[in-house]
């Protein structure tokens, strides 16, 4: 492991990805890894239960970014310590608009009455996509907002508080503060790598996530990984 995303999701994570595995950094752990590779979920689960094997999860991986791994920037960063962390960040009240127009509207429309029946059914079955709603409700939810998702105000001070601690427990030379916005320079100075000819990637999911979720959603209700 090279480098670690310490970001919320929603600051331009997906952006990095593709930018980290331009300059060499990749394969790049990403969330959609865990939706979309075979064998991801379940060791995520135990993770979140406090049985985590860093090692066997990321084995492969040169760098990791986004959720459910930057919940964890802490001790990711103590178990390799050689590795650089990179902070995306963004104005707090845009990336809490962009969480409710995608990753918080997803958690509503699993409280429907569908969704609630679909998750019921998939534990039944021993799928996925009960296993993938426990995960990232630990991850997310209890673990980074202390389960108060619906509130707005709070999760800007958890964005807020998130930030300075980060910045307070990672040396300088170690840490980069980044908006994807400033593009291909500080990032490529930081990991002492020449900066490309051509446009940072600039790959904003949310027109698509919800199409994206929902069919995710009925594949993991009927296979296990």
């Amino acid at each position: 492991m090279r480098v670690i995303g310490a970001g919320f999701g929603r600051t331009g994570t997906l952006s990095l990805r593709t930018a980290l595995e331009r300059l060499g950094f990749g394969p790049c752990y990403h969330m959609q890894e865990v939706m979309n590779k075979p064998g991801q979920l379940r060791p995520w689960l135990r993770a979140a239960k406090g049985r985590p094997d860093w090692d066997s999860i990321l084995s492969g991986y040169e760098s990791c970014v986004d959720w459910p791994t930057a919940a964890y920037w802490k001790e990711l960063a103590d178990h390799y310590p050689e590795a650089k962390v990179i902070l995306t960040s963004r104005d707090p009240e845009k990336w809490v608009a962009s969480m409710q127009a995608t990753i918080l509207a997803r958690r509503a429309s699993r409280e429907s009455l569908r969704g609630r029946m679909s998750v019921r059914l998939s534990a039944l079955l021993g799928t996925d996509l009960a296993v993938f709603n426990e995960m990232t409700d630990l991850v997310t939810n209890q673990r980074v907002f202390d389960g108060r998702m619906a509130d707005p105000e709070h999760m800007m001070k958890v964005f807020d508080a998130h930030l300075a601690e980060v910045r307070a427990a990672i040396p300088a030379d170690r840490l980069l503060d980044f908006q994807v916005a400033q593009g291909w320079e500080p990032l490529c100075a930081f990991l002492e790598v020449p900066v490309p000819d051509e446009p940072f990637p600039n790959v904003n999911d949310g027109a698509d996530f919800a199409n994206r979720a929902r069919n995710t959603a009925r594949r993991m209700l009927w296979h296990r990984t």
